[in-house]
């Protein structure tokens, strides 16, 4: 069990944690909402023979949502270790 820290330290852990967390949905936003509203524009870039919106839609935001599970794991690891609270 980790030890709890000390309310200075325990305040720049929320801070750079809650910095992480409003980064991470800012980027969920743009790829799930955003991105999915320009589509029409988007099509008319084709990338490997497939409309740039289609390959949004279809697959293209489901590869960045795990990429960015991966991204908002590790930099969540780091400010742990950071504090002294990184789990095993």
């Amino acid at each position: 069990m980790t030890e709890l820290l000390p309310p200075e330290q325990a305040e720049a852990h929320w801070g750079k944690t809650r910095n992480l967390m409003w980064v991470t949905l800012a980027i969920w936003a743009v790829f799930s909402f955003i991105i999915h509203f320009f589509v029409t524009s988007l099509n008319s870039i084709v990338i490997f023979g497939f409309p740039l919106g289609f390959y949004m839609a279809a697959q293209g935001s489901l590869v960045v949502f795990v990429v960015l599970i991966f991204w908002f794991s590790h930099r969540q690891n780091k400010i742990d270790e950071e504090f002294g609270v990184a789990e095993d």
